[in-house]
């Protein structure tokens, strides 16, 4: 029958939470509701609501657009529409300043529970249950509408895996593995909680200023309606949208790892507001991103660090706990009861909390496993591009699948579940030309290191990764 799915919640779950490398869901979500939130269709139900749409040329350079270089407008569904069809009413509207056939539009990361928070009843259109997740709804997932081009720039994600649902038209997703990430010239200018950007443009990359990007492996797919896409942890994403209108729906899936992430997210965020709220406001180096909070003061940055600590090691006590309950030969349905309250005593995550020593990049993922994945026409392995067809070595070949087919207590604690408020900024600043050798390198007598420079070096994902576990173990001492 048509609501028969290739894969029961129970497996879903298990490839989602194991596979370790990006791939399509497909004929799972044929009877979603949200299968019909099309733009025009949610322009209804918001009737009339204002949304804040994030602008940017449709120009390609050398540099990324970063949300700092983007302009911002409040407009409703209905003036997107109108804009994007090229209606003359758009003269004297919100968009009109905006030549559409110069710029995109992007109303990304719109909380679905903050959006539709009158009506409630939407949330079930959503229907995550179906991969494993009971519980999960709309009310733990974002929106995103853009026009043709609008883009995200290249970034990984510092807590979860993501699934991504695609509701109208296409998106094209370049994927990283995280062994690539020095490869990508990770940086957290613009900061922003979570978020680790890339200096590469992936659609036009800068190969003079960033060699090692020939090293980095993409991989590439045209997420079509009603395909669901599994972003494994830590990897690194640049999407577009290539349709005139398109909608998503994703939901960060927490892992046990984010909890050592958090550590590392919350002593980034302290060092970063420290020396940046250290220079002169003036030089005009807004270096927060857009949808970031404000810049938050030391003391309450340290506020932050102990309770990731906590949390770390209060879930580091339920795994031993959970252990010692499954370990035990007698009455075991009661032992089950007690082990799942003592994790919902401590906020733990379903799935357990045991400290994973990864290494920042690097995959625990067993090849053996990857050979036991139920790989086929409901679920399409993304396959990294081939070095023939490699002319970057950049335009990387594309997997079509087409045809086969609670805010946190803490309040910086997480996108998983947390508000973004609103703070237009402007980008750091790149090196001047004149700057600059023949060759296109820094001029040593001329260039003087700026803070950036040093927050680069400082607060890469590597060295942050280290400084967290030399924190932890002197906790822990």
């Amino acid at each position: 029958g048509e609501d028969v799915k290739p894969f029961t919640p129970e497996k879903t779950k298990e490839i989602v939470m194991s596979l370790q490398q990006p791939a399509v869901f497909c004929n799972m979500v044929g009877d979603w509701p949200a299968l019909q939130w099309t733009a025009e269709y949610l322009s209804a139900v918001l009737d009339g609501q204002t949304i804040q749409f994030r602008l940017g040329l449709k120009t390609v350079d050398l540099v990324p657009q970063f949300e700092t270089r983007c302009s911002y407008v409040k407009a409703t569904l209905e003036d997107f529409l109108a804009w994007s069809s090229g209606q003359p009413s758009c003269l004297s509207g919100p968009f009109s300043c905006y030549e559409y056939s110069k710029y995109w539009a992007y109303a990304d990361y719109k909380y679905i529970a903050k959006i539709f928070e009158d009506k409630p009843e939407v949330f079930q259109d959503i229907r995550w249950s179906d991969f494993g997740f009971p519980g999960r709804s709309g009310k733990e997932s974002t929106l995103w509408i853009g026009s043709e081009g609008a883009n995200t720039p290249c970034h990984l994600d510092s807590y979860g895996c993501n699934l991504v649902l695609q509701v109208q038209g296409r998106k094209r997703w370049h994927l990283f593995p995280p062994g690539d990430t020095s490869c990508l010239y990770p940086t957290r200018i613009p900061y922003e909680e979570s978020s680790v950007f890339s200096k590469v443009n992936v659609a036009n990359p800068d190969l003079k200023r960033f060699p090692k990007f020939r090293s980095a492996t993409a991989h590439v797919v045209t997420l079509s309606p009603g395909q669901v896409l599994l972003v494994p942890r830590h990897w690194w994403h640049y999407v577009e949208s290539i349709d005139p209108i398109t909608v998503s729906i994703n939901s960060w899936i927490e892992l046990d790892a984010d909890h050592e992430a958090r550590v590392e997210e919350a002593i980034t965020r302290m060092l970063v507001c420290a020396i940046k709220s250290a220079e002169n406001p003036s030089d005009g180096d807004l270096w927060l991103n857009p949808t970031e909070v404000e810049a938050t003061s030391h003391e309450i940055n340290l506020q932050y660090l102990n309770k990731a600590v906590t949390a770390y090691f209060k879930c580091q006590k339920a795994s031993v706990s959970e252990q010692a309950c499954s370990s035990s030969t007698g009455a075991e349905q009661r032992t089950s009861a007690a082990c799942k309250r003592k994790k919902k005593e401590v906020g733990c995550e379903p799935e357990g909390c045991r400290l994973l020593t990864h290494e920042f990049g690097f995959s625990t993922f067993k090849a053996e496993k990857l050979q036991n994945m139920p790989f086929g026409p409901h679920l399409i392995q993304v396959l990294p591009e081939s070095e023939e067809t490699s002319s970057r070595g950049a335009v990387a070949v594309e997997s079509d699948v087409r045809d086969l087919l609670h805010e946190n207590e803490a309040g910086h604690f997480g996108k998983l579940h947390c508000p973004r408020k609103q703070l237009v900024m402007s980008n750091d600043r790149e090196t001047p030309a004149h700057q600059m050798d023949s060759d296109g390198s820094p001029n040593a007598s001329q260039t003087a290191l700026s803070t950036n420079d040093l927050l680069d070096c400082l607060v890469n994902p590597h060295v942050i990764n280290l400084v967290a576990r030399l924190l932890l173990e002197r906790t822990r001492v």
